[in-house]
């Protein structure tokens, strides 16, 4: 359905993602939902899947990527991939918030309903406010 709509080929191969920053295809990357572990390859430059290879080729222009974060231990080991993140030049996090603080204490949740409004900030290259939202 999506190859339909686009008119445009599923990039689903590592190979296929490599192109991305070479040939200048896109103008900002969504990675959403960003799980830890995708998380965690991203922040230490790992790229063994698409999704990390069209990151890497992406961040050889400039240009933003914006992460929309779910995972179960963003305040465990993953934060200090969010803080490596978050310091890296032309990477944007789309707001988010513990999804159930009592029963998950450590689990992260992006705000669905912030997503356009962090691409379009992170166009103009500027972190949406706040990061860290209440529900």
């Amino acid at each position: 359905m999506v190859e339909e709509n686009t008119e445009k080929t599923v990039i689903d191969e590592i190979t296929t993602a490599e192109p991305i920053g070479p040939k200048n295809m896109l103008d900002i990357l969504l990675i959403c939902p960003c799980t830890g572990n995708t998380l965690a390859k991203l922040a230490n430059g790992i790229t063994d899947t698409p999704v990390l290879m069209a990151a890497k080729s992406h961040i050889r222009n400039n240009k933003p990527i914006v992460i929309g974060i779910s995972t179960n231990d963003g305040l465990g080991q993953n934060l200090k991939n969010i803080a490596e993140l978050l310091n890296s030049k032309s990477t944007y996090f789309v707001p988010f918030n513990q999804d159930d603080c009592i029963n998950k204490p450590k689990s992260l949740v992006l705000d669905y309903n912030k997503i356009i409004d962090t691409v379009k900030y992170a166009l103009d290259n500027k972190q949406i406010q706040p990061i860290i939202s209440l529900k």
